[in-house]
């Protein structure tokens, strides 16, 4: 097969490529999610506060090699390091404001791990994953940070900056393997993810805001 980058984005034909044979393009991606692959493929992100938009989608040949990913976004919000890192501490409430989150659940006996549960749409199919995580030692307002131990394997962490007495800039960061079943889309994945990542901070920053009110009450 030739060298060169084939692109699909909607709404297009396999007439676009000419030169390229289908069976080199397709093969052995003819399917996705147990259907036909589309030949008509673009993926849009729409989440809370997210403009539509679409992403262009290189389609690669199959490898069972697999590959990680990474993804970051930073957002400075209205409330100092010391709330928002106690907020996001919080790992149960994560899915107020995270959109691809379902569930996260402490577990009783051993509090530094916990089990979290993803549910999203994308290319149309609803896709689940869940893993155990374990918070790793945090540095109080300034760094939280974790890694999976079983299930879908990532990483991450979370960094806190102070911005002044009433603000601070927090910058997420995330690596992650990617499921074989999102190999061939992979490169559309990380603008997607990183929309989705900073979506889920702008609504941090509100449910921080509340929670900063709470704790002055108490």
């Amino acid at each position: 097969m030739a060298a060169r980058a084939a692109f699909i984005s909607g709404p297009c034909s396999l007439s676009h490529f000419k030169g390229v044979e289908k069976e080199a393009l397709f093969h052995p991606l003819r399917t996705f999610f147990g259907k036909p692959y589309p030949n008509k493929l673009f993926l849009r992100s729409s989440s809370n506060g997210i403009k539509r938009r679409s992403f262009f989608i290189p389609i690669r040949p199959f490898s069972p090699v697999m590959e990680w990913q990474d993804c970051s976004t930073k957002l400075d919000v209205d409330v100092p390091c010391s709330v928002a890192y106690e907020c996001y501490s919080d790992r149960e409430l994560i899915p107020k404001w995270m959109p691809f989150i379902s569930s996260v659940k402490i577990l009783e006996d051993k509090p530094d791990l916990s089990r979290w549960s993803l549910k999203y749409e994308v290319l149309g199919r609803d896709v689940e994953f869940s893993w155990l995580a374990r918070n790793m030692q945090p540095i109080p307002n300034q760094k939280i940070h974790w890694r999976s131990l079983e299930g879908l394997a990532n990483r991450g962490a979370v960094r806190f900056f102070p911005k002044g007495p009433s603000s601070c800039r927090i910058e997420l960061s995330i690596s992650y393997e990617v499921p074989q079943i999102l190999v061939p889309v992979a490169s559309a994945l990380k603008p997607l993810l990183e929309s989705l990542l900073l979506n889920g901070l702008e609504r941090f920053a509100k449910v921080a805001k509340g929670y900063k009110k709470k704790a002055s009450l108490s």
